[in-house]
């Protein structure tokens, strides 16, 4: 039992002991396991595969479809059959909707009724406020996502279909475009997309379809309410990812092409116009696409360190993107700023932005930090890797991006473990696993406030 004050005595309160329902983020990680271990099962199949798949590489592979990595210990082209390659799309669907959103979308296709508690996790999961229609937001996000990977799979046919003919031209546009919608990554060339390193058509069009998934579904739903009515009118959130994404997307063009444009290996073989286009798209598919049109591993340390920072950023909340998020980025830029100006709130757009929202951003960087010290760490013990190649691989893994500096295709059967776990927490996000893991105590105690040195 616990007790509440009432004036000037106590009185108890019986509890529930016998209240067993799970929290929230148990339902979501326990809900992805029950996807991701059937998903490894059947991968290992002899009729999804050429020629067999050990449980762990299985394992492997469905985590990074499902978490919409894309790191890969096999040759996705020339190594799955084409019932696996469906199946992998499947997976990659399922990850970038989230498990909570497609079952919410089976249930209405079977006409069952929705509970109370589930449009609940479907709200928390698409970051939306309570007072939204989940009938209606779900069935504008999977017109959404038709509709773009419709659109992609189209200029993606112009280029293949006339190369490979219509039966596989059009298979590898769709695979392609839902890969790139999911931000996932997974590719059917065995050198991902680097022989199209200079072609509009192909990386413009993968680049603006990852762009429009990392941009999150809040964004997206904000964006069809209200930006008729003006950029007035949208959210705080909206109004930042809308603000930072092409920020971010300019400023990492400029520092690649500044630091790799001289690199034979990277983009220094490409005319002027294919180096802008080579660094504009590893800009952007750093930020959790997982694509490359250039090999990642010759890059300069200076460009590996630009792009491990691109890619911890990530893409937006509620989206089918990775990192830290670019809100919680941004947030933490602000509360640093206003610290040091020494406001005691942190305003944008005339909006303050609320203490909770701050400390979480915080609580993000914190525990993100925390997981990725000790993944390296150990991989530092199981790999016989350089240390930048340790750090690239796991960031990369964390923020659930998908690009390889070639850590990955000589992982021992620990390492291949470690990053498993890695992917699986940066697609569920590290502070879901916290709360897992920690039991909240709620408390009606408040202690007196004293200082501490900081700085």
């Amino acid at each position: 039992m616990s007790f509440i004050p009432n004036r000037t005595m106590y009185v108890p309160i019986k509890t529930n002991k016998r209240d067993k329902r799970w929290s929230e983020p148990k339902i979501i990680i326990f809900s992805f396991l029950a996807i991701l271990i059937p998903g490894a099962i059947l991968l290992t199949l002899p009729v999804f595969s050429v020629s067999g798949l050990s449980f762990v590489d299985a394992l492997f592979t469905a985590t990074s479809a499902i978490s919409v990595t894309g790191l890969g210990v096999v040759d996705t082209g020339t190594h799955f059959s084409t019932s696996g390659k469906v199946l992998l799309m499947i997976l990659m669907q399922i990850g970038g909707l989230g498990q909570m959103t497609l079952s919410a979308v089976l249930l209405y296709m079977f006409g069952l009724r929705v509970s109370l508690r589930q449009q609940s996790l479907t709200k928390e999961q698409l970051g939306q406020e309570k007072f939204i229609n989940i009938r209606l937001l779900v069935k504008h996000i999977i017109i959404f996502v038709i509709v773009c990977e419709l659109i992609g799979t189209f200029f993606l046919s112009l280029r293949w279909v006339p190369m490979m003919g219509w039966d596989k031209g059009l298979f590898t546009a769709v695979f392609h475009a839902i890969s790139a919608f999911n931000n996932a990554g997974f590719s059917l060339f065995s050198d991902n997309l680097t022989q199209y390193v200079d072609d509009p058509l192909v990386i413009i069009t993968v680049a603006m379809l990852f762009i429009l998934g990392g941009l999150g579904f809040t964004v997206i739903s904000d964006l069809q309410r209200n930006l008729h009515r003006g950029f007035h009118f949208l959210s705080l959130h909206s109004k930042i990812m809308i603000i930072a994404t092409p920020i971010l997307l300019l400023s990492g063009t400029v520092m690649i092409w500044l630091l790799e444009h001289d690199n034979m290996q990277t983009l220094g073989s490409l005319n002027t116009s294919g180096q802008w286009l080579a660094a504009f798209f590893q800009s952007a598919t750093v930020r959790t696409a997982g694509f490359n049109s250039v090999n990642i591993g010759a890059f300069t340390e200076p460009g590996l360190l630009v792009l491990m920072l691109l890619m911890l950023i990530g893409a937006g909340p509620t989206s089918t993107g990775g990192g830290i998020k670019v809100s919680t980025f941004v947030v933490a830029i602000l509360a640093t700023w206003s610290f040091l100006k020494q406001r005691d709130r942190v305003v944008l757009f005339k909006r303050t932005i609320s203490n909770q929202t701050v400390t979480k951003s915080l609580a993000i960087i914190v525990v993100s930090g925390i997981v990725l010290l000790i993944a390296m760490f150990v991989l530092m013990l199981t790999e016989k890797a350089p240390f930048y190649e340790v750090m690239f691989e796991t960031i990369s893994a964390f923020a659930t991006v998908g690009v390889t500096a070639g850590l990955t295709a000589t992982l021992s059967e620990p390492g291949k473990y470690i990053i498993i776990i890695v992917m699986i927490i940066g697609r569920l996000g590290p502070l879901t696993l916290a709360y897992m893991l920690a039991r909240p105590k709620p408390t009606l105690l408040r202690y007196p406030e004293d200082n501490v040195a900081a700085g």
